[in-house]
């Protein structure tokens, strides 16, 4: 099996790609695991810019459908969702100006993901969902804290409980997306030339300044998550959306 991530550095840019299209880039153990131990590496490299992308038509879809139902045991759960924690808290915090370029559909995990970053970027025809309700889950990876921080909390509720597919203009109308456009590489291209002419000491700075202030909270949000998807996978409700997925049927909730 070859990496599920892929890393180019050239000069200041460090360019993360998840690398499973054949999966919708789709976030498996194996994939969380290669991330992580990525960004521990970019965080104390020489790059003062990273970009985190996907290869082929997905962003990425999430997490993946068989992760979860492979890891039934508690403590199987409780080791994904700690490399998740680590994910979310790392590359939120990484002392770096980070951008999230959103090539294709970001749902789910791959949603709250991208959403750690200072900057994301959307191809026009990108969808985007924070559609964990959909499979009677609540949103992990810090999905609460970021919809929060960019939506308010009235908003990011009923985005979270609504749960639908978006477009990137959509998106980028209400607040998730900060930039949607026909041409994502040269958009890309544009930031990046103008960020290489800051000064970019001084943006990580006031980051960090920021980010470090808010790290606490998303670390105690990352742990409600972690116990509130352990009493969600085990509702009726939850059961009903993993079989109705599977079965490409409407999902009947009942609410319990």
């Amino acid at each position: 099996m070859g990496n599920t991530i892929n890393i180019v550095r050239e000069g200041a840019v460090t360019t993360i790609t998840l690398n499973r299209p054949d999966h919708l880039n789709a976030m498996d153990v194996k994939l969380l695991t290669e991330l992580n131990d990525e960004l521990q590496k970019i965080k104390d490299d020489d790059s003062k810019i990273v970009v985190l992308t996907g290869e082929g038509r997905a962003f990425s879809a999430g997490g993946d459908m068989k992760t979860m139902l492979q890891n039934s045991d508690p403590e199987g759960f409780k080791d994904v969702m700690n490399i998740i924690k680590s994910v979310a808290t790392t590359f939120y915090s990484l002392p770096k100006v980070t951008i999230s370029a959103l090539n294709g559909a970001a749902a789910g995990l791959g949603l709250s993901v991208a959403l750690a970053a200072d900057y994301v970027i959307a191809n026009e025809d990108a969808k985007v969902a924070m559609n964990f309700i959909g499979i009677g889950l609540i949103p992990d990876g810090g999905g609460h804290f970021f919809m929060e921080q960019r939506l308010g909390p009235v908003k990011a509720k009923q985005t979270i409980w609504e749960g639908k597919m978006m477009s990137a203009k959509e998106a980028q109308t209400l607040g998730i997306v900060d930039i949607a456009t026909d041409q994502l590489e040269a958009a890309l291209g544009q930031y990046l030339n103008k960020l290489q002419q800051a000064p970019l000491q001084s943006m990580i700075q006031s980051k960090m300044i920021i980010n470090n202030k808010q790290l606490p909270l998303l670390e105690e949000v990352l742990d409600q998550e972690t116990r509130g998807q352990a009493k969600m996978r085990q509702t009726h409700d939850h059961k009903e959306g993993i079989d109705a997925f599977l079965n490409k049927r409407e999902p009947q909730f009942i609410g319990e």
